[in-house]
């Protein structure tokens, strides 16, 4: 007897339709997986034996073929368990095989014959939707995937309540989105950092477009402080935007304590010692990296020049194009990757370079080699560079109250409907034509940029970072057109030199 049933595979972000064909012949009992399994859908075998046995449905005693079409795509990870079970009871006509053919089947058996929670839920959804049909996955799943429009959804905690409900003796209810939970409250008060009012200048004007920013101060200045206060200030994501970075999230496993779609910014901040697979993506089974984990968000590197020069160097790519693409021998994976990076370092190895209290000890040719890690190309490509001096405890005592984040995120969230309004993404994107149409400048501010391309020696990269830098600051001041002010502080932050 043979039986059909969809599931998918997921490439990158994406998921692509599978579909597992279970034969059952009479034979030596066996069984075998074929179809570019890897170890864990070949471990599937004994999963799947030890579930139908526990809940006390028959397993054949015959040779059992499993075959994962297309044959030439790679199939990775626990999610064909279900369906292979599924497909297997079909097979002995424990349910109609037409019951199989119009739902996606994803899940993990448990040895007791539970549904366990996979990856990317929110994906074979979206699948679903563009293809008809429901889906049936775990319990733990379902609210997740039934984020997506037009899809029934239907959450099985066991292999016989999947079974039961797809031979329509015991239907399932359909399950429903979670409600948003604001996530917006955790973060900390931008009202916690006195003083620094030429970084937090900085800070508004980045998260208003979108710009990329270099903290450069002494320890204990507040670089970290302002960096863990940009997710408090940015705009809820749009629908669109929460639906990518959520798939992204989704794809990576990271979704399942989460409640309905990801519409706060992720911040992602990892440790200098992360890998450049870990930071950009890829591994012996390709996983987003933290670039894709940050797009539409922040991502933080504290120590910026702590991270090794490879790692560092393979970030001008995603900052140029907003996207990884990951090359292997038999995919080329794409990840959206459209993160803001917000960098920090000190002044030098020491870190008191320039510090008023506390002498630095460097020699200059140190001081060179610690700036030289970062190279000419990636420092190219971040808009604001800006120093954060340490306050004194008299300048500290002394410091007014400062202002809170909401005012702040509220004059980011203008801007940003002003950018919307008028080219449909953050300043920081526009390129090409829409730069210039959107970033025009009259005769005055034209000469004005001229001379200042000519004296810091901007690149043609540099000169178009500094005109999306003036746009947003305009947008900010509430101005439809750049002028010599703007375009004044969009050249103050970005020195020749660190």
């Amino acid at each position: 007897m043979l039986a059909t049933a969809r599931s998918a595979a997921l490439i990158g972000v994406d998921a692509v339709p599978v579909t597992v064909e279970v034969d059952v012949s009479p034979g030596l009992p066996a069984f075998n997986i074929v179809g570019l399994p890897d170890q864990a859908v070949s471990e599937a075998r004994e999963r799947v034996r030890a579930a139908i046995r526990n809940s006390n449905l028959p397993f054949p005693a015959a040779r059992i073929t499993v075959n994962l079409a297309p044959a030439d795509l790679r199939k990775e990870g626990p999610m064909y368990d279900l369906p292979i079970a599924l497909g297997l009871l079909a097979a002995q006509e424990m349910l109609p095989a037409a019951a199989l053919a119009g739902v996606l089947l994803a899940g993990e058996l448990a040895l007791d014959g539970s549904v366990r929670m996979i990856g990317g839920a929110v994906n074979l959804a979206l699948l679903a939707a563009q293809e008809g049909g429901d889906v049936l996955l775990g319990e733990g799943n379902a609210s997740e995937a039934a984020l997506i429009d037009g899809v029934r959804v239907y959450p099985a905690p066991t292999l016989r309540a999947a079974l039961q409900h797809l031979s329509g003796q015991v239907p399932l209810t359909p399950a429903t989105p979670p409600e948003y939970v604001d996530e917006g409250a955790a973060f900390p008060d931008l009202a916690d950092l006195k003083g620094q009012g030429q970084a937090r200048r900085a800070l508004e004007i980045a998260l208003a477009g979108g710009h990329n920013l270099l903290l450069v101060g002494s320890p204990g200045s507040g670089k970290t402080m302002l960096a863990r206060r940009a997710p408090g200030l940015l705009p809820r994501l749009t629908r669109a935007e929460a639906l990518e970075v959520t798939r992204i999230h989704s794809a990576a496993g990271l979704t399942g304590t989460r409640q309905g779609l990801i519409q706060t910014p992720p911040y992602r901040s990892p440790h200098h010692t992360v890998s450049d697979a870990g930071l950009i993506g890829g591994g012996s089974v390709p996983r987003p990296g933290e670039v894709s984990l940050a797009h539409r968000g922040v991502l933080f590197l504290d120590e910026f020049p702590e991270f090794s020069r490879k790692a560092l160097e393979t970030l001008r790519q995603p900052m140029e194009d907003g996207e990884v693409t990951i090359s292997r021998a038999r995919a080329s994976l794409r990840y959206p990757a459209k993160f803001q990076l917000i960098a920090a370092m000190n002044p030098c190895p020491c870190g008191h370079f320039g510090d008023p209290e506390k002498a630095c000890t460097c020699t200059p040719t140190a001081r060179h080699r610690y700036a030289a890690r970062l190279s000419g190309p990636l420092l190219d490509r971040i808009d604001i560079r800006v120093t954060v001096p340490r306050l004194t405890v008299d300048e500290l005592t002394r410091a007014a109250a400062p202002e809170a984040s909401a005012p702040v995120r509220g004059r980011i969230q203008a801007a940003r409907d002003v950018m919307t309004q008028r080219q449909g993404e953050r300043n920081s994107l526009l390129v090409g034509q829409a730069l210039r149409q959107h970033a025009a400048l009259a005769s005055g501010p034209t000469s004005f940029m001229a001379a200042a391309a000519r004296q810091l020696g901007l690149t043609g990269r540099g000169h178009d970072r500094v005109l999306r830098l003036a746009r947003t600051v305009a947008d900010l001041s509430g101005s439809a057109s750049i002028s010599e002010v703007h375009l004044a502080e969009a050249v103050a932050f970005r020195p020749r030199e660190l």
